[in-house]
């Protein structure tokens, strides 16, 4: 397979997908632009007229008003900014972190997208979070128009106290109390030292099939991109979702199904031998890990995690399990349970490589290995699983060149087995993955309907980089079960801002 330049590929192919053209009224978005030295934006803390226009301009509207805003000098920063206080200020986690929600979980998947994409199409994920948040706010507004109310700052506690009273709050499960800590926290506390508080408590239970801790991995990063003096509302947010437990008791008085995982866990940490970290790759011992979770218990498999640190295997090797075998269960069964896997395991390994403390990273590690086998049987209770394995996964064909990988996912809604072999085949004969990461993103800008082609496509096109061997190319063809395909119908959003653009 020759060697393709990924420049060369992206011309070549963006007027095939339509993009061409699109945006440049806009200008340009450098990678500068949409990253910062030391996680600390440089724009100004005067956000609140900004959300305001997305608050209250019709959706009808809203494309148009953003783009003069644009054209205007508006930064992509303060954009992204003003989109996830929007949806902070405007959608309530509830009944689950999910559904509406989404206008904010999505958020950083969209910067994500942005961030990796050449730097004429980078409006086009933000502006599209733009237009989704109209949705969701209209949703809130039916069920109710809830809105983050003010911080009550007489119980706000003053100094280090402020941190014995947030855990105190989370373990109980206590709302007020912690809308109220974590408020003190954020004005007391570093980013680090705060997740490194949170990280584990949004990963103690399965509620909302892993959105808490999404949320957490997402928030944090994105605030490290427009500056943490937009932290309070978000965290408030944050735990506001975490302690939801829609329509079960107080889980801290409860012996519930979605928290034995976790508690199950926490005992567990003290097995784990000190030198965890030191261990050497071990093919043989992903392999193993992956069978045991194509099949075993979340108690069987978060054993076998342990034994396989105490016996020396690196943490490497068992990542590529945990990433194999959520994009496996895609294979298996293609849907919301499958890809919520996927972004899952994403937000869990973003949180065990930002957090420092190691009793945290073990019970992280062990929270993932318990919740893939619960996102299995919550799939089979969907439906039934094909007994599809990704390690089992053959090489298909391929034409070379970029009209290859073009033909493949133009034909990828017709057979994605097929393609994903086809797929496998390319990566396998040398072909450069990125390639296929950029086109996979691209048609997402353009077919995407919905909060989870972004974040789906965020996760697994992040996630491929961090496999070694072959699971690298196996994940990543695996990973188009879940993708957009060419030949789909083009999105309205993509017509809306050429119109706007040209007014």
């Amino acid at each position: 397979m020759s060697k393709i330049r990924r420049r060369d590929f992206l011309l070549a192919t963006s007027g095939s997908l339509g993009l061409q053209g699109v945006l440049d009224g806009l200008g340009p978005v450098a990678f500068a632009d949409v990253t910062t030295d030391r996680g600390v934006a440089q724009f100004s803390g005067d956000i609140e007229p900004l959300v305001r226009i997305i608050e209250e301009t019709p959706r009808d509207q809203l494309i148009q008003a953003i783009v003069s805003q644009i054209q205007g000098g508006l930064s992509y920063r303060r954009l992204l900014a003003a989109t996830l206080l929007a949806g902070v200020r405007n959608v309530q986690p509830r009944p689950s972190v999910g559904f509406k929600f989404h206008a904010v979980l999505v958020v950083h998947s969209a910067h994500l997208a942005s961030l990796n994409s050449r730097q004429e199409d980078r409006w086009l994920p933000l502006l599209w979070a733009v237009d989704n948040f109209k949705s969701s706010q209209a949703r809130d507004v039916q069920e109710g128009d809830w809105t983050l109310g003010s911080v009550d700052e007489a119980r706000v506690p003053k100094g280090e106290a402020c941190v014995s009273d947030l855990q105190h709050a989370l373990e109980n499960w206590d709302e007020e109390a912690a809308d109220a800590a974590i408020t003190g926290c954020v004005r007391t506390l570093s980013a680090h030292d705060l997740f490194r508080i949170l990280a584990g408590y949004s990963a103690r239970d399965f509620r909302s099939i892993g959105h808490k801790v999404i949320y957490l991995s997402n928030a944090f990063r994105t605030l490290q991109t427009i500056g943490w003096e937009h932290a309070e509302p978000v965290l408030r947010s944050l735990v506001y979702a975490m302690l939801n437990h829609q329509g079960d008791p107080n889980p801290a008085k409860s012996d519930l199904a979605a928290d034995r995982s976790g508690r199950a866990n926490q005992e567990r940490l003290s097995e784990i031998k000190g030198d965890w970290l030191s261990g050497k790759p071990d093919e043989g011992a992903t392999k193993n890990l992956l069978a045991s979770l194509h099949g075993d218990s979340e108690q069987d498999v978060s054993e076998l995690v342990i034994e396989m640190l105490n016996r020396g295997v690196a943490t490497q090797s068992i990542w590529n399990a945990f990433f194999c075998s959520a994009a496996e269960l895609s294979m298996r069964q293609r849907g919301i349970v499958s890809l919520h896997a996927v972004t899952t395991t994403n937000a869990i390994h973003q949180a065990f490589k930002m957090v420092s403390d190691e009793e945290t990273r073990k019970f992280l590690l062990l929270q993932n290995a318990a919740f893939l086998p619960l996102f299995r049987e919550a799939a089979r209770g969907r439906g039934k699983l094909t007994r599809d394995k990704i390690s089992e996964l053959s090489a298909g064909s391929i034409d070379s060149g970029p009209e290859g990988i073009t033909r493949v996912f133009d034909d990828l809604t017709k057979n994605r087995k097929n393609a994903s072999r086809s797929l496998l085949q390319y990566l396998n004969s040398g072909g450069e993955p990125r390639l296929i990461a950029d086109h996979a993103r691209r048609l997402v800008f353009l077919k995407g309907n919905d909060s989870h082609d972004y974040k789906f496509s965020s996760a697994a096109l992040e996630d491929y980089r961090y496999l070694t061997g072959e699971w690298r190319n196996r994940y990543l063809a695996a990973s188009c079960f879940q993708l957009r395909g060419g030949s789909e119908p083009t999105r309205s959003l993509v017509g809306r801002v050429e119109k706007a653009m040209r007014s």
